[in-house]
């Protein structure tokens, strides 16, 4: 059964626009379940948007592509809105089988169908990336704050070894609500920002740089050791832990 937000149904139900016995029949559809589904390798959580703002997001890393579609076609058949990360095109594949409308998104090497209505931010996400080398972490975070209802700006290739390109960005850089910063090699980016603004910025240190970075380490005990104030540090590539975060803080 594809079944709407429940949300909806009680709507439906207050406003006298569903008959009774559809009612009950599309609520036991949720409360067969409660509070998760269980699909012998998965047990699917489909409350976690009742918790957490915003539905149970699949890792796909490690997860083959049959499971990643089963799963997604659980999480889409509720109502709900899909998201996965750390997938391939192989798995975007099978899902696309299950799930037609989904989108896959390369670079973020994401899956996303929006289908519930989400409040939406209160400001700009403003996603500002160090290099070129930076964007897959970047646009993972600007997926995943996108589908969580946010409106969501690209600031891309202004790290630190020419500031006048992030300088020039000023005006930006003060008028976003939450500003995620992605960077590799020293990790320095934010520390910079973090003196020009006086919103909350959520570091995301990446993997990027040469022998001495140790695959993003160098970044990431860079941003926690930053003397600028209002900066907390995710871990490395962590770019939809950032966006989870900055949503959040979008939606106070």
């Amino acid at each position: 059964m594809n079944l709407p937000p429940l949300r909806d149904i009680l709507d439906q139900v207050s406003r006298g626009a569903l008959p009774a016995e559809e009612a009950e029949q599309r609520v036991l559809g949720y409360l067969r379940d409660f509070p998760f589904e269980d699909i012998g390798f998965a047990r699917v959580d489909h409350h976690r948007a009742l918790r957490k703002g915003f539905p149970e997001v699949i890792f796909g890393t490690g997860k083959t592509p049959a499971h990643i579609a089963a799963i997604s076609a659980r999480i889409v058949a509720r109502g709900h809105s899909l998201l996965v990360t750390r997938t391939t095109e192989e798995a975007y594949a099978a899902v696309a089988a299950e799930v037609p409308a989904a989108t896959f998104h390369p670079e973020a090497r994401a899956i996303t169908l929006r289908q519930e209505d989400i409040a939406p931010g209160r400001g700009v996400i403003l996603v500002a990336a160090a290099g070129t080398a930076d964007l897959p972490v970047a646009e993972e975070a600007v997926v995943t704050a996108e589908i969580m209802g946010n409106e969501v700006e690209r600031l891309y290739d202004v790290g630190v070894a020419g500031l006048h390109r992030l300088l020039s960005a000023h005006d930006r850089l003060t008028a976003a609500r939450v500003i995620i910063v992605a960077a590799g090699m020293e990790g320095a980016l934010p520390s910079v920002i973090g003196g020009l603004v006086s919103v909350p910025i959520i570091a995301v240190p990446t993997s990027v740089g040469y022998g001495t970075s140790f695959g993003g380490i160098a970044a990431l005990l860079g941003m926690l050791n930053s003397c600028a104030g209002g900066i907390s540090v995710v871990n490395i590539d962590n770019g939809f832990g950032a966006a989870t975060i900055a949503s959040l803080i979008n939606h106070l």
